[in-house]
């Protein structure tokens, strides 16, 4: 009985070879087909158009962004010069809330001041004895 022979060292490396040439040539020829440069060429002007959309969102989330700065920066000078008004007007009805309590102890202080008198006068009368 006889022991199979596989193929030698030699044998083995041309077939090697030759599968590693026709892998290329599949390769050579698949990237040379004119369907995969269309489609290359479709993908590349795909992105392109992507990165200019990418761009104007971003250019358009800019614009928003300062305009709402603006908004707030608006609303903030407004605040603040309600607040002002608001000190403003606190001060004038301070103001004259003391105008009135110093007219009310003007008119106190005279009241007392003629029940003082009219006590000293009656008492002056009582003394006199007319």
């Amino acid at each position: 009985m006889s022991s199979f022979k596989g193929p030698d060292l030699q044998q083995r490396q041309t077939n090697a070879a030759e599968a590693k040439k026709a892998m290329l040539e599949k390769f050579r020829a698949a990237s040379e087909d004119p369907a995969v440069a269309q489609r290359r060429e479709t993908r590349a002007a795909i992105n392109q158009q992507r990165l200019v959309r990418m761009a104007e969102r971003e250019a358009a989330k800019k614009a928003r962004e300062a305009e709402l700065a603006e908004q707030a920066a608006r609303a903030a000078e407004l605040a603040a010069q309600a607040q002002r008004e608001a000190e403003k007007a606190a001060a004038l009805a301070a103001a004259e809330k003391a105008e009135r309590e110093a007219a009310l102890e003007a008119e106190q202080k005279a009241v007392r001041d003629a029940r003082y008198a009219a006590r000293k006068a009656a008492k002056k009368e009582r003394r006199r004895g007319y």
